[in-house]
């Protein structure tokens, strides 16, 4: 599969998936917590709120580094030959200021019942710069660098 078509494949998980798997460490402990997601049309970030208060916002502090896992499947026999699941690597900032306001129309297109919790001031945007996409089916792997 080329760069074009790997692109593809992960702009169409990313719409039709409005969760997503964290994973964070801390202390040599791994935690993953489910987030609900949106991605940049260049896919070079993914974005998601959370309180400030939360064991994720806490570890990210602490570990910016992150992995999320996004993923199309049913749980049914099918999925042995249709699912997709995409591993996005990157590493998990606050976003602020102008920046925050910009990312924040993006999210709340997606998620617009959400506007309430994202504009609340106990919480915060976060965005991963995304390093590295691995894009695995049950039998391939692939890996994407956004540009």
């Amino acid at each position: 599969m080329n760069k074009s078509q790997l692109s593809d494949r992960i702009r169409k998980l990313l719409v039709s998936q409005k969760l997503a798997v964290l994973a964070t460490q801390k202390d040599e402990q791994p935690y993953n917590c489910l987030v609900a997601i949106a991605g940049t049309v260049d896919l070079k970030d993914l974005l998601f709120s959370t309180s400030r208060s939360t064991r994720k916002y806490n570890e990210l502090k602490a570990n910016p580094r992150v992995s999320i896992l996004i993923d199309n499947r049913s749980n049914m026999e099918s999925d042995f030959e249709r699912a997709v699941a995409v591993t996005a690597i990157g590493r998990a900032t606050e976003a602020r200021g102008v920046d925050r306001d910009n990312l924040a129309k993006i999210y709340l297109k997606k998620h617009p019942n959400l506007v309430n919790f994202v504009d609340s001031p106990d919480n915060a945007l976060i965005r991963i710069v995304i390093k590295k996409y691995v894009i695995s089916s049950f039998k391939d792997v692939w890996e994407l660098y956004p540009d």
